[in-house]
């Protein structure tokens, strides 16, 4: 079941008068970078205006990929696979954790040509990824009547349960001290002489010296408040779920047109590949230049809506202060699912699947996916803003990653090194006259 403004409150600690840290928003790379600020020694809080992973992170495809990544987000990618994997181990089926591994599904030569020169690009990785031929992919997918050109597979590639997950890994958090309070918007944050000296709650004020801004979609609005500028954009993309199905494959795979994966309960979560909406607001036109190469790249995909109320998915900006917040007036992004993509994710499924016709799509929901103009993440402190760090952007590459940039997170905030190089993911590079590299599409 999809998280709303009206599911119940699980996690509600008491707010502490003063920790180390204060992580902004409870996705997967806010709790992440919690629990491993804790395994270092460090008092953390996590503040979530409205449900651990009510959002994106819960709302997203359950893929934990390496595959077709970002050059630069790769190594810290296969980091995150194995701290997946110490997860499962430390918690188990709640995490809904397997590798299965991914196969990318070309339906023509060129298609194949171009998911085979990225696993050119990345030999000297370690990662383990194989061409399939025709007959390969069938019996990797025995029960589609679609027959692919050929396929990319990556076998040690894996799955979650996003609406499990999270909210798990929060409470193993909890068990290593982490305080954890839901419905607990942060206004905005205190400094003294520079330096961050507190953030202010709608429950009142916990002091600290730093601060992860970990909100997702909510990012560029919270931060400017603070007079700090981050180009972001959304757009809304829609799951399907089946009930309990007969096991047509056991692999996450995706097409130009469709992604599958087998789930914990039994049945698929579905979505199109080819489709996803930007609804347009001030900020579609504020950051168009620096959003037009991204656009170029995806424009066939992307549906531009218009909305006489915008407020579903992306608030208004009206500056405040320590008054209360759009944070408290909206506390989960909950779109509706689009109508076309239900159709049409029933329509595909049924035909690549005969026999899951008649199996009943048990839930639909929308996310909305939160972008960089180069569609890679920002991991980094906020130039001239000592002790404001940002984990954002992750422009639908999120989950799997979350664990991976929660580590690189917390050795960033302490001063250690990271262990990957970084340039990639500064706040800055769309100010500094630095030229665009796009990442991977959505």
């Amino acid at each position: 079941m999809i998280y709303s403004d009206q599911s119940p409150i699980t996690f509600h600690d008491p707010l502490p008068e003063a920790v180390d840290v204060v992580v902004i928003g409870a996705g997967i790379a806010g709790i992440s970078t919690a629990y491993f600020l804790a395994q270092k020694g460090q008092k953390v809080l996590v503040c979530e205006k409205g449900r651990v992973a009510g959002e994106q992170s819960s709302r997203n495809w359950g893929w934990i990929r390496q595959q077709g990544r970002d050059l630069d987000e790769l190594s810290i990618m296969q980091e995150s696979i194995h701290l997946w994997q110490n997860f499962d181990q430390l918690i188990g089926d709640d995490l809904g954790f397997s590798q299965q591994g991914i196969i990318y599904l070309a339906d023509d030569e060129k298609t194949f040509a171009a998911d085979q020169q990225w696993a050119e690009d990345v030999k000297g990785s370690g990662l383990d990824i194989r061409p399939l031929t025709s007959s390969q992919v069938a019996d990797l997918i025995p029960g589609s009547t679609k027959k692919w050109h050929a396929g990319t597979y990556t076998p040690t590639d894996a799955r979650g349960e996003p609406t499990q997950s999270v909210p798990a890994i929060a409470r193993l958090c909890q068990s290593n001290g982490v305080v954890i309070r839901e419905n607990c918007a942060v206004r905005t944050i205190q400094k003294s002489g520079g330096q961050i000296t507190a953030v202010v709650t709608e429950e009142g004020p916990v002091q600290c010296s730093a601060v992860v801004c970990a909100t997702g979609a909510w990012s560029s609005l919270f931060l400017r408040n603070l007079g700090i500028d981050l180009p972001q954009l959304a757009v809304r993309v829609t799951v399907s779920r089946t009930a309990p199905a007969p096991n047509v494959t056991n692999v996450n795979a995706a097409d130009g047109e469709l992604s599958f994966r087998r789930r914990q309960d039994g049945g698929y979560s579905v979505a199109l590949t080819d489709y996803h909406e930007h609804f347009i607001t001030r900020d579609s036109w504020k950051y168009l230049t620096k959003f037009l190469k991204s656009f170029s790249a995806s424009y066939q995909d992307t549906k531009l809506r218009f909305l006489k109320d915008s407020s579903a998915v992306q608030p208004s900006f009206k500056a405040w202060h320590e008054s209360e917040s759009p944070f408290e007036r909206q506390r989960v992004l909950n779109p509706d699912p689009c109508v076309y993509s239900m159709k049409t994710i029933r329509k595909r499924l049924d035909e690549r699947f005969p026999a899951l016709r008649g199996i009943p799509i048990a839930e639909s929901w929308a996310g909305m996916i939160e972008s960089t103009p180069d569609v890679v993440p920002v991991l980094d402190e906020v130039p001239g803003n000592a002790g404001l760090y940002v984990a954002t952007g992750f422009s639908g590459h999120g989950f799997g990653i979350g664990p991976g940039a929660g580590r690189v997170m917390a050795d960033l905030i302490l001063g250690n090194d990271v262990g990957h190089k970084m340039e990639r993911f500064r706040f800055n590079r769309f100010s500094d006259g630095s030229p665009l590299i796009l990442g991977p599409a959505l």
